[in-house]
Order: C-alpha cells, then structure tokens, then sequence
C-alpha cells in the first residue's frame, strides 16, 4: 500500500529541511501513530543517516551509533572502527558529507536516554558550542510520549529551549483514514473508523478484499492477532500500573464518564484517580469533553465534564474485547461477535458518527464553504436539552446548529421542529444556520422543507465526500 496522508507532518520537516539554519527537531507521538514511516518518507530522496535505536546497555548502543556513522564515510572512518564517546559521536554529525544539510535522524531516542541519562546534556552542550552553526539538522523521534514531555522537553531538563521544532504526531483525521479503504462504501468507512480510529499501523491489519465482519473476528477478536491485545501492550509500556489503568479506561468505555461514575465503577481513591486520569488524556486515550457554552470557570471546575475515549480502536477494544477475555481466550471469536459485537455496532458507530459530522464542518469550514467562518465547534448542552453540533463565529452572533442520526430511519420534519425547539439564540439579531446529517437520508417532507427554509442535509455520500457536496 501506498504511503497515505501526513502531508502537514511532511511540509513541516520539508520546511525546516530547506531552512538556512541549523535544525534541532523532536517529533515524537504514540505508538504506531506512523512516525517512523513519515520520517522514512521524509528522507527517502536525501542524503541522510537514519539511526534507530534499541533496548540494550549504553555501551552497546554506541557501538552500533557508531557503525551507523562511520559506515557513511566520514573522515574519522579511515583510523576508527567505532567513537570512544557520545560526545564525539553526536559531533560527527556535522562531518557528513556532502555540500547540503547533514540530515540525523535518531528514532526511539528514548531508549538511548533511558541506559545514559548524560545524553541530553552532552547534546546540549554540543548544540550550544558548534552544531547550532553548522548546516545540520537533527530529529529526535520517540514513541514514550510521558518521557519525551517529562523527561526530554521539560523547562528544568538540558534540552529545554534547543528545539527549532516539536511536533507532536496526532492520529489521522477521518479524511486520511478513509483513504485506507477507498473502494468501500460510505457506511462501511463510516463504521471502520469508528473501529479502527486514525491510527496506520490498525487501519492496515484489515484486509480489503474480506468483510467487516470477517476482518473484526479475524484481525481483532481472535487469539494471535496483532490487534488481539495491543491496547494492553501500549498501557504497559507507558505506565508502571497498567492493570490500574486497564480498569479506568474499560469505566469509560462502559459509559461512565463523570468523575464520580468513574470512582464509584473503579473504586480508585479520588485524588489518585484525577492524576491518573490527566495521564491518560495527556497520553492522548482520554479528553475532558465540555459542552460549547462553558466557559473558562466551569473547566476549572474538576466536578464538570465528560470523559470519553479519543482513540476509536481503545473504545472498541475496551467495549467489546476486554470484558470478554476469557470466552475469547478459549477460542470462541465467533459467538462473542454475533451475540455480543454485531448487535451493538450501530449504536457503538453513532457516538463516533457525530465526530465524523463534525469534522465535515471542519472541512468546509476551512474550505470557506459555509455560510460563515466559525472558530469554535462541539456539543451543545443546557440542563435536559442537547445538540450534537453548534458552531460559533467570534462574535458568537452567527451560529451553526447540527442533528446527526445514524439509524435505520429517515430524518423527518417533526425531528427538525423538536431540534429547532431546544435553542434559543442569546441575542436578537443572531443568524443561526441548520445543518442536518442523517446515515438513512431524510423524509420527503423534510427535503421540500429544507429546500424553503435553505436547511442543509447531508446524507453519507455528502459526509464521506464533502468536496463534492452542493
């Protein structure tokens, strides 16, 4: 398969490539979220030396540094069979040849810090006395994110202030993801992501020529399947309690998203738990959700909020695959999927169909192909009411409100009156648009409606494809 997405990641290392100063970059994000394929992409067509390190002690890692290096040529290679030092190693950089930017890329630096916490220092040392003037550029690359934030880019650690750039790699959006399953129809790209998220590494274990079905008990639900337990994998290698952490993340995904429902499902002690969930978010697993309207005072409020789960295939996993461990386990994939997944999945797909919707407007929006340019989006909420979208200008006077079903029923005119009722507009010249997005399109009435009222619906062809949207 062809290398998919990643164009801002691209641009960025392309710009900093092309710079007339020296480069000092981390990029650095989750596990399997596609770092070292772009980087691998990045440099494909440059001179450069790619050096990817390994969990052994220090003095292994400088041998095989050292070999990286020297097998380039470089003139101490002519006297040296390997550096006596760090210091001199990370200095060679800057005797690469050839007249461009000597281009170093280190990937999991964080296994080369772990066996000799001096290698920050000694980098710093070196950027501050020559490599900050020469035509260098070095990208630090790392997958334990916690240690790169904490233990690398930290105010009080010897690389604070280095960096020229620190770009921190996100899962894909739905747009990139869907790339990955271009002859599907819309409402099955609709419920792989809703699956499989905007991570590469999961969205490739599903093979296009089977059925969703066959591909979530083949690739997911089954024991010896790379997806089979990699959520555990990844809780292990970046925090010491991961069975703790296994518990708080399966309390979210069993829908209890308030601070309380969580301590009352896992029975953490309270002020334990509020730390141990900012890891989680900071991990990029969990967000604090609040609705459109709160302000900066009801975010501080540790009481307000929703926790959910960003990452789709966590959810998945969590909802469907950790509960039931010990059936899967004995080898029985096919009745957990029929009795247990399939009967779910629509309602499991809706939650992640508003996200989807959502991201449509992002699209259009910054497509400038709205009827205004909005600088906020979320979920609207006020006591009992709620609507899955509103979006505000900066004025907050022009605001954008949005219904989104994902069922086996058309939208119709009585829904929109019954969503059109829940808000009134703060203020008396405010213009507020609809937006109508529906998985089974909407009811002739509906449409005749819409077609008065200048109301836009958006079936999943729309969705998928809003480009080609009217």
């Amino acid at each position: 398969m062809d290398f998919i997405g990643r164009e801002y990641e691209l641009n960025f290392l392309e710009e900093k490539y092309a710079s007339k100063k020296a480069e000092l970059i981390f990029l650095y994000g989750r596990r399997r979220v596609g770092k070292t394929e772009t980087l691998r992409r990045f440099c494909r067509d440059k001179e450069h030396v790619f050096y990817s390190c390994i969990e052994c002690v220090d003095h292994d890692q400088l041998n095989a540094f050292s070999a990286r290096m020297l097998a380039m040529g470089i003139p101490a290679s002519q006297y040296l069979t390997r550096f006596e030092s760090w210091e001199r190693a990370l200095e060679s950089v800057a005797e690469l040849p050839g007249d461009g930017k000597k281009l170093l890329i280190v990937d999991e630096f964080p296994y080369m810090v772990r066996n000799n916490r001096s290698i920050p220092s000694i980098l710093q040392n070196l950027w501050d006395a020559r490599l900050k003037n020469e035509n260098v550029m070095i990208v630090l690359c790392g997958s334990a994110m916690s240690f790169i934030e904490k233990e690398v880019l930290a105010d009080k650690n010897p690389l604070y202030g280095r960096a020229t750039g620190i770009l921190k790699m996100a899962p894909m959006d739905f747009y990139d993801a869907v790339r990955f399953f271009p002859d599907r129809k819309p409402e099955e790209q609709i419920l792989l992501y809703s699956i499989l998220g905007g991570i590469p590494y999961y969205l490739k274990q599903f093979e296009p020529e089977k059925s969703v079905d066959d591909n979530i008990r083949a690739n997911i639900l089954s024991r010896g399947s790379i997806l089979y337990k990699e959520p555990e994998f990844l809780l292990r290698q970046e925090f010491r309690e991961p069975a703790l952490y296994n518990s708080i993340v399966e309390a979210v995904a069993l829908g209890n998203t308030r601070l309380n429902e969580i301590n009352q499902k896992t029975q953490v002690e309270r002020s334990k738990l509020s730390v141990y969930l900012k890891n989680l978010v900071e991990l990029g697993l969990l967000e604090r959700e609040f609705p459109i309207s709160d302000g900066v005072k009801e975010k501080a409020n540790v009481q307000r909020g929703l926790y959910r789960i960003t990452d789709n295939f966590f959810r998945f996993w969590f909802a469907f695959v950790f509960p039931n461990l010990s059936e899967l386990e004995a080898g029985d994939a096919d009745s957990v999927f029929q009795y247990l997944v399939r009967p779910k999945l629509d309602v499991f797909t809706s939650r992640i169909f508003e996200d989807v919707c959502r991201a449509c407007l992002r699209r259009l929006n910054r497509a400038d192909r709205l009827p205004f340019h909005f600088t906020q989006i979320g979920r609207w909420q006020d006591k009992n009411e709620e609507l899955d979208v509103m979006a505000l200008d900066s004025t907050k006077r022009q605001i954008l409100l949005g219904e989104c079903k994902y069922r086996n029923a058309p939208f119709d005119l009585a829904e929109f009156h019954h969503m059109r009722s829940k808000y009134a507009p703060p203020v008396q010249d405010a213009a507020i648009y609809y937006y109508l997005f529906s998985k089974s399109g909407f009811c002739d009435e509906l449409r005749r409606f819409a077609e008065e009222e200048k109301i836009m619906l958006f079936g999943l062809d729309e969705i998928v494809r809003p480009d080609a949207a009217p």
